[in-house]
């Protein structure tokens, strides 16, 4: 588990620390494990050009003590400060060392850097960067050299992940003590590029997690597996209400998540079109179809029993639509809501918030429409509306984008945010697949924030692997393919690939 901590928590957390090691041991400790990884980075260290955009804060002095250590080891440093005065101790000890602070030029040796490490900012920073740390960060980002960010990259917003204006692009972020939540949200995620976390002593004064991003080993702790003793009704019975005459590919799909995420039977309520589109690909769904002789009054009950229900996927937003949804809601059971039951959601507000567990996965839009915002300012700040949606409402919140984010209405467990997934997933359909395999992860017993954190790191490894053409290799190596390789994929093709994202999953189970 990755676990993050706001900028607050951090500082207390410090604060706490510092009172008991002596004066300048985290700031040693930091620099320490920056200078290790830059070392441990492709390319010769020795020789190698370093400029290091240093800030006036002790974000700056760690970027400037780590590149002492660099320059120890036979790298030509130079160090640009960026503000009015660089931090005295790490100057010190670079000039000591051999390195030298730069007077002009920075431009040229941005341009002809082997590696910049950025020192402008720390966690406390605020907004977009300003001159000249806005100029410095644009020519890093377009220079051929690896980017090292020190704790954050600089223009981060450190508690969400918000881009406000110019912002540092790195290869690499080392950060410090423990993870932050700007660091595993886009778009700062994104800015973040790999993350590396280096301890420093912080976790013993730090208080639970704010957010967190499941690893591979909780996934599988989570996932459910099936005895010598399990029958297809232990293994859970998904009831889905998906698909109309105009969309029957989103039926289709839903199934498919369901089937191959674990459901022992799948119950579809839908209309004739959709119903023999299911027919054709997956036999052992047990179809109820609306029309003259299941009227739609009658199409919940007519579809047995069921321990939870998935809503949405093409289902249309006609009155019948939504009393459907009402009455699925009004049930005891769990529900998931998706695609056009968001929509109806969102013109029936009152039909929550409800006792029972109730999973919501909306995109952006869908979101904005919720919380009567714009989806622009959805995207800037996932977890401030995720969160504050699953408060509002009462349900559990699972945000579809570049970067998933997952919220409580009660904030236990924290804000979780999901580590897989692909460019190669924003294909039409792929959202269907994810309900219904999060829907059979909640018929299969998980509660509302499991199954939509395991539902998201499976679907998001399922399209790694088949935009990778993986499906079978990776998941026999137990590794996970890159996310530099692949080629477009369709829905239909994750649905292939869930399988061997579970084996993939389990696989750390031992």
């Amino acid at each position: 588990m990755r676990n993050a901590h706001y900028v607050e928590e951090v500082r207390r957390a410090e604060r706490a620390l510092m009172a008991q090691v002596p004066d300048g041991s985290l700031m040693q400790r930091a620099a320490a494990g920056l200078a290790s990884v830059c070392a441990r980075l492709p390319g010769q260290l020795y020789g190698s050009r370093v400029v290091v955009l240093a800030g006036t804060g002790d974000n700056g002095g760690d970027a400037l003590y780590a590149a002492a250590l660099l320059a120890r080891r036979g790298a030509v440093v130079t160090a640009v400060s960026t503000g009015p005065r660089a931090h005295a101790g790490g100057v010190t000890a670079l000039l000591r060392s051999g390195g030298r602070l730069a007077e002009r030029g920075a431009t040229d040796l941005i341009d002809g850097a082997d590696l910049i490490i950025d020192g402008m900012l720390g966690i406390g920073g605020r907004g977009g960067l300003r001159e000249p740390a806005a100029a410095l960060a644009a020519r890093a980002s377009a220079a051929s050299a690896l980017v090292v960010a020190a704790d954050l990259p600089s223009g981060i917003d450190a508690d969400t992940g918000e881009v406000a204006g110019a912002a540092v692009r790195a290869d690499v972020t080392v950060t410090f003590g423990t993870w932050k939540p700007g660091l595993l949200i886009d778009p700062g995620a994104t800015h973040a590029g790999a993350a590396e976390l280096i301890d420093i002593g912080l976790a013993p004064y730090l208080p639970p997690a704010s957010a967190a991003a499941l690893q591979t080993a909780d996934v599988a702790a989570l996932l459910p597996r099936p005895t010598a003793e399990t029958d297809k009704y232990r293994r859970g019975v998904l009831g889905i209400l998906a698909g109309s005459s105009r969309f029957t590919g989103a039926a289709n799909l839903a199934v498919g998540g369901a089937v191959r995420g674990g459901a022992g039977m799948v119950r579809l309520v839908t209309a004739e079109q959709a119903a023999a589109v299911v027919r054709q690909h997956w036999p052992e769904a047990v179809l109820t179809v609306v029309g003259d002789e299941v009227p739609a009054a009658r199409a919940v009950q007519q579809a047995g029993q069921v321990q939870a229900w998935v809503v949405g996927p093409g289902f249309d937003t006609q009155p019948s639509s939504a009393m459907l949804l009402a009455e699925v809601l009004s049930s005891s059971l769990p529900v998931l809501v998706d695609a056009d039951g968001i929509t109806l959601l969102a013109a029936n507000r009152g039909l929550l918030p409800r006792q029972a567990p109730t999973l919501i996965t909306p995109h952006a839009g869908e979101l904005a429409r919720l919380l009567g915002t714009d989806r622009a300012a959805v995207e800037a700040r996932r977890l401030k509306h995720a969160a504050q949606a699953a408060a509002e409402l009462g349900v559990t919140v699972l945000l579809k984008g570049s970067t998933t984010v997952i919220a409580t209405a009660s904030g236990s467990p924290p804000v979780l945010v999901n580590s897989t997934g692909t460019g190669w997933l924003a294909t039409a359909g792929s959202g269907d697949v994810l309900s219904g395999l999060a829907g059979a992860l909640l018929a299969q017993g998980a509660r509302p924030p499991e199954a939509a954190a395991v539902g998201a790191y499976l679907h998001g490894m399922a399209g790694r692997l088949a935009a990778t053409g993986a499906a079978h290799g990776a998941a026999a190596a137990g590794t996970s393919p890159p996310l530099s390789r692949g080629a477009p994929i369709g829905a239909a093709d994750l649905i292939d690939a869930l399988p061997a994202a579970i084996r993939l999953a389990a696989a750390a189970a031992g």
